[in-house]
């Protein structure tokens, strides 16, 4: 682990893909699966996944008839495949300054980086191709979509020199626009039939912010993971904090009831509002903590996101 706190070992990078085997992402309906690796489309032909026995039926390809069992059955029976084809990955890390926070166990930019890994390892070892983007405000840093190693270690390098440059007396000025900006260079990229993550907590998200992830959705499958910190939904009563952005210096005087209300009611409202997207967008924003272990997490939420997809 470096100073900054993110993985960039071979043993740590071993450990998180070890980690990420047992994930289990399950594709919106469309899809049926989510990042469990080559996409299943809705054709059905002679593919290269098995899915089903049934009775034959007028029009059907005397080819995919399945002799023994027909002859065990005394009627007509076909094997049904579903056609396969490749879903390149982009995920997209934030590692701007708002990110560089954590109250107990891992900075908010650390969980990302995990996060992100863990999906970049998952992907690889579905057999598609995966690469990325990482922006912070030092630039922004692409990874082209390639199966191989190589190409994920690459990424955790990108991801980590962006991680490094956070600092809490950082004199780069945040770019308000900068969430926006990388998705459309996303948008740009993934025409349709690609899966996008996007790891953010998703400061300074605007309309346009929605506008793009509607489109990005429309053609292909996406998911947030909305990267937070549960201090400001468990403040302290009593003491007083000291609060900066890199410059100007605020206190909040914890000890008051109405500023804990008033920073408390915007801490739910911005989740609230953030988490509505999912039913508005049909996309899963699925909340991940920075105070507890990621894996666990990803892997839990994973299984209730395909839980409520099955159910629609």
């Amino acid at each position: 682990m470096s100073d900054a706190g993110v993985y960039v070992s071979t043993d740590e990078l071993v450990a998180l893909e070890a980690r990420a085997r047992d994930l289990s992402f399950v594709q919106k309906a469309r899809s049926h699966q989510q990042l469990a690796g080559r996409m299943q489309s809705a054709m059905r032909g002679r593919g290269l996944i098995f899915e089903e026995l049934r009775d034959y039926l007028p029009g059907d390809d005397i080819r995919s008839i399945d002799w023994r069992v027909t002859a065990r059955t005394s009627r007509p029976v076909v094997r049904v495949y579903s056609e396969e084809k490749e879903r390149p990955a982009l995920i997209i890390v934030d590692q701007r300054i708002n990110m560089f926070f954590g109250s107990r166990r891992l900075m908010k930019s650390v969980t990302a980086a995990e996060a992100a890994m863990l999906c970049a390892w998952r992907i690889l070892g579905s057999g598609d191709r995966v690469g990325g983007f990482v922006f912070g405000e030092s630039g922004t840093s692409e990874v082209k979509p390639h199966r191989s190693r190589n190409a994920v270690i690459a990424f955790a390098e990108k991801i980590a020199r962006q991680n490094a440059s956070l600092r809490a007396d950082s004199k780069s000025e945040p770019d308000p626009q900068a969430l926006d900006k990388v998705l459309s260079a996303v948008a740009n990229i993934a025409h349709h039939d690609h899966l996008v993550v996007v790891v953010s907590d998703f400061d300074g998200h605007t309309a346009t912010t929605r506008d793009i992830l509607l489109r990005l959705s429309s053609r292909n499958d996406v998911i947030c993971l909305l990267v937070y910190d549960p201090f400001l939904l468990g403040l302290p009563t009593s003491g007083d904090i000291v609060v900066s952005g890199g410059g100007p210096q605020a206190e909040l005087a914890l000890r008051t009831a109405s500023v804990r209300s008033s920073i408390d009611a915007f801490a739910r409202n911005r989740g609230r509002e953030l988490r509505a997207w999912q039913r508005q967008l049909g996309l899963p924003m699925l909340p991940i903590s920075a105070a507890e272990e990621t894996a666990p997490q990803l892997r839990r939420l994973l299984e209730q996101s395909a839980w409520r997809q099955g159910r629609r």
